[in-house]
């Protein structure tokens, strides 16, 4: 009973606490490199890079000839005038940055008086301080293993998109959905022949953003509208900026056949209801270690108790919103997994203070599930019934805050 009582208060300073650390985080601020923690050093085995950078962004990495260098893209970091000072190593010819071709970005080049080739390029992150450590280490080569791994990108290759802007809009009875597509950018997702999962839920919540918008009680933001690269934390704070009432990270994975076929619905919780929810997981938070970026404990700069705290009032709401989900779907005749509804500790799933969940639309390592959701008909169908859950869910949920506020 006296939780009952405190849970609102306590609740409402969670989410207030939680606004400032991603605030004090400063994702859409520019990173800065931190000089005096950055360095080049060379031993028998190469040469080693190490950057300090203010905060995490994303970044990439590939080798061009004529001359022999390596490229470091970033998005995006202010160099200051490290690069003039830096001394250089046998092995570097020159150390230059500026701003890449692509807007936002920016470029580090280190041209080699010798080849060399990338062997380790990683990030990591201090969930104390929310700086970031990039390391690459460059292995000698023979000229021609060198110019074997050559080449720009294909996202490097012309302008990449930017992220959404989000502006909160003033309530009118409407309720804003956040829609979330997976991967996108340097990290495609799983890959089945020329489909990759990044580009198929790209297509599905753009379908279902128009879908929820005709309802007319429904404002949609997703947090990519091309294919760019999103952090996950990012992917919540641009969630948390537009104030959304729903947040729905939508996924199309692969896992191994005969465990993996038709739609799933996951909801947070510290243990994974089965061992597939485990690795679904797991795979999800790995897409930023793909891209460079570890923000996997990005949540621990957030005092525990009060992540806790907040989470009393959403985490049963989000569960709601699964049972309504899977209620509708199973109505409507769109194919489930015969474990429809799981728990795992998604990180994109972290937001103390808006009810999230994940939705698999079908796994591509399953040919059925792939060839519905490469079919127009099926998705409209199984979009329908989303629509029909969320606003269901919508109903309900308003009833049940105004319960709590009598």
């Amino acid at each position: 009973m006296i939780r009952a009582v405190l849970t609102p208060f306590l609740a409402a300073l969670a989410v207030l606490f939680l606004s400032v650390v991603v605030h004090a985080q400063g994702f859409g601020a520019l990173a800065r490199l931190i000089p005096e923690e950055s360095r080049i050093t060379a031993d028998e085995e190469g040469v080693t890079l190490t950057l300090s950078l203010s905060q995490p962004v994303p970044f990439r990495v590939f080798t061009l000839a004529d001359p022999m260098r390596l490229v470091v893209d970033f998005r995006e970091v202010a160099f200051g005038d490290w690069t003039a000072a830096q001394p250089l190593p046998q092995g570097l010819a020159t150390l230059t940055a500026g701003a890449a071709r692509e807007a936002g970005w920016s470029r580090l080049v280190l041209q080699l008086a010798t080849p060399m080739t990338p062997e380790t390029a990683a990030m990591t992150t201090d969930a104390a301080t929310g700086r970031a450590t990039v390391t690459l280490q460059l292995a000698p080569a023979t000229e021609a293993a060198f110019l074997a791994r050559i080449g720009t990108p294909p996202e490097a290759a012309g302008p990449l998109p930017t992220l959404p802007e989000v502006v909160m809009r003033p309530r009118d009875g409407r309720i804003t959905v956040v829609l979330d597509p997976g991967h996108g950018g340097v990290d495609p997702g799983a890959v089945r022949g020329d489909h990759t999962e990044a580009d198929l839920v790209l297509t599905f919540a753009r379908e279902l953003r128009d879908a929820l918008r005709l309802t007319g009680r429904v404002e949609v933001v997703l947090t990519r509208d091309a294919d760019v690269f999103v952090p996950l934390p990012t992917r919540v704070t641009l969630a948390r900026a537009a104030g959304a009432d729903l947040f729905l990270s939508i996924h199309a994975d692969a896992l191994a056949e005969g465990r993996a076929q038709g739609a799933t619905i996951y909801t947070l919780s510290d243990t994974a209801s089965d061992a597939a929810a485990e690795a679904l997981a797991e795979q999800h938070d790995r897409a930023d270690l793909l891209a460079g970026i570890d923000l996997r404990g990005s949540d621990d700069v957030v005092a525990g108790v009060l992540m806790d705290l907040a989470r009393l009032d959403t985490a049963p709401r989000a569960e709601a919103f699964a049972t309504t989900l899977v209620e509708t779907f199973g109505a409507q005749g769109v194919r489930m997994h015969p474990q429809p509804w799981g728990e795992a500790g998604f990180t994109v799933l972290r937001a103390a203070d808006i009810p999230s969940a994940l939705l698999e639309i079908g796994f591509i390592s399953d040919d059925r599930d792939l060839a519905n959701i490469l079919d127009a008909e099926w998705r409209a169908r199984m979009q329908g019934a989303a629509v029909t859950a969320i606003l269901a869910w919508a109903d309900a949920d308003a009833a049940r805050m105004a319960r709590a506020r009598q």
